[in-house]
């Protein structure tokens, strides 16, 4: 109600809500680890941050290698979950017996076993706090400590131990504390140790040392892991559920790879299992060679996969190096790590439409087990399969962009990678852009601003380059009107939006003419 004479302002809602492209490249890996939380999807942007949490390179873990390559390759953000392999905590019941605190590591694996604990605290019976030393050691040397003053067996005390720890510490946890009993100090020359300056003093030896920690099942043991891989890598697979409101956009199971021609089957149920989610959630799935595949038999590999489709990727051959835990041996690795980096890389730099393979898709911390020649390679590429190559100059790249449904046999409109990425990052994105139209009234003003907000994102994405065409008409269309979105589609609470796009194919054969001048006398 207006009652004084003046100027007044009214802000009026413009109907506009941008709609914001998801990431590209983040990258699932599932595997086994060494340590680290089980069965539980953990973000991780570093290689530092990979071997804090999970605990780097694992010689029995092929996974392990491949996010170190996809770090050295350009990804950036990666969510890691280790599946249950039945793997267990080192543990130690620091006395008395039946009256102290017993200790587990924090995660499950032979790592625990080096583990060190140490206690000090006063004699006596009028002592009413300890403190606790835990040391990990790679021999005599100390990898990490924790040290916690002030602790107190007492649940009411501020520093009751069990929580303390559950809130504080990376490397232990509490399984049992019984009564409020003092945990007796740690002995030094016959002497119980006072002080935590004193505790320091002691190397391994002087400490208690935590047991029972195992690594479980690992790819390695190729008959029991075909016996786990199926539902273990399964539930890894579906741990990713858990990253909402998140996005993963790539997904490697670098630990199939081990399994081998003789168990193929088993491997091809694993990457049909992890193709099924990957569609569900607008992802791509790089599959990898078998640790025995050779080029007489990737075809037989691929055709066992011919469940998988658009949405996946295989890549040949396997890479070898030196072994970074052994660097007098050389070591096959899995591709998908460095191609899924590749992948990210290529993202940040050139963007999602940009095939990630060229001159520019150089590989790093490897080279192929299988060097191959332009006619070696025609019949793979036929098939669709992926090589990296290595050449004079460039020296390792990846050298094809194909998915799993671009063998030439196909015709497939999704014959190429950046094509088929490209379709995803707009289904996803506009999926997450567009939540807000829900339970709006299903007329001509919310057409008119659906038509705004996406038109809006697909001309970003045309000036990016994303797209042939000069002009958006020629690039891309975009219709929410009454002919999408009928009157029987209205009484159902449906609302329809045709989005279409002409994308930017790689030139995967370039051809040309050349013409000798023959010299002429005038």
């Amino acid at each position: 109600m207006l009652d004084t004479p003046g100027v007044y302002v009214q802000e009026i809602p413009s109907g506009s809500a941008p709609i914001a492209g998801v990431a590209t490249s983040n990258t699932a890996f599932i595997g086994v680890f060494g340590r680290g939380p089980v069965g539980r999807a953990t973000r991780v942007t570093s290689w530092g941050e990979f071997e804090r949490v999970f605990g780097g390179l694992h010689a029995g873990c092929e996974t392990s290698y491949a996010i170190r390559n996809y770090f050295l390759n350009g990804g950036s953000v990666a969510f890691v979950v280790r599946v249950n392999n039945g793997a267990t905590p080192a543990a130690l019941a620091v006395p008395p017996a039946g009256g102290g605190v017993a200790l587990a590591a924090s995660s499950a694996g032979l790592w625990g076993n080096s583990l060190r604990i140490g206690v000090a605290r006063a004699t006596g019976n009028g002592a009413t706090s300890f403190d606790l030393l835990i040391r990990e050691y790679r021999g005599n040397d100390v990898l990490r400590e924790e040290s916690f003053v002030g602790l107190s067996p007492v649940a009411t005390h501020p520093r009751y131990v069990t929580r303390v720890l559950a809130a504080e510490s990376q490397m232990v946890t509490v399984t049992a504390h019984n009564g409020g009993n003092m945990p007796d100090a740690t002995q030094s020359g016959g002497n119980p140790v006072l002080t935590m300056e004193a505790l320091r003093q002691l190397g391994a030896a002087g400490l208690a040392a935590m047991t029972g920690g195992g690594d479980g099942t690992l790819p390695g043991d190729t008959d029991a892991w075909q016996n786990l891989a199926l539902n273990a890598l399964g539930a890894g697979i579906d741990a990713m559920d858990a990253i909402v409101p998140d996005v993963f956009n790539l997904m490697c199971l670098p630990d199939v790879s081990v399994m081998g021609q003789a168990r193929a089957a088993v491997a091809a149920q694993v990457y049909q299992r992890a193709n099924t989610y990957c569609e569900r959630n607008f992802a791509f799935l790089i599959v990898d060679p078998l640790a025995d595949t050779t080029r007489a038999n990737v075809g037989a590999w691929a055709g066992a996969l011919s469940g998988l489709r658009r949405n996946a990727a295989i890549y040949f051959p396997r890479l070898v190096a030196p072994d970074p835990l052994n660097p007098a041996q050389n070591r096959t690795f899995a591709p998908s790590g460095a191609v899924a980096g590749i992948f990210a890389r290529t993202d940040a730099a050139r963007g999602v439409w940009k095939a990630p393979a060229g001159t520019a898709a150089t590989v790093s911390g490897g080279r192929p087990v299988d060097v191959m020649t332009d006619l070696q390679q025609g019949p793979l590429n036929v098939l669709g399969i992926n090589v990296i190559r290595t050449f004079p100059v460039y020296n390792t790249v990846v050298w094809g962009a194909r998915t799993m449904e671009g063998a030439d046999a196909l015709a497939s409109e999704w014959k190429y990678i950046p094509v088929r990425r490209l379709a995803l990052h707009i289904e996803n994105s506009l999926q997450r852009g567009l939540q807000w139209v829900v339970f709006e009234p299903n007329d001509e003003p919310l057409w008119a601003s659906v038509r705004l907000n996406v038109t809006g994102f697909m001309s970003q994405l045309h000036r990016q380059g994303a797209f042939q065409g000069a002009s958006a008409r020629d690039a891309f269309l975009v219709k929410c009107d009454g002919e999408t979105t009928t009157q029987a589609d209205i009484n159902l609470g449906i609302l329809n939006i045709y989005v279409g796009f002409a994308p930017v194919r790689p030139a995967e054969f370039v051809m040309l003419r050349i013409q000798q001048r023959l010299q002429t006398t005038n």
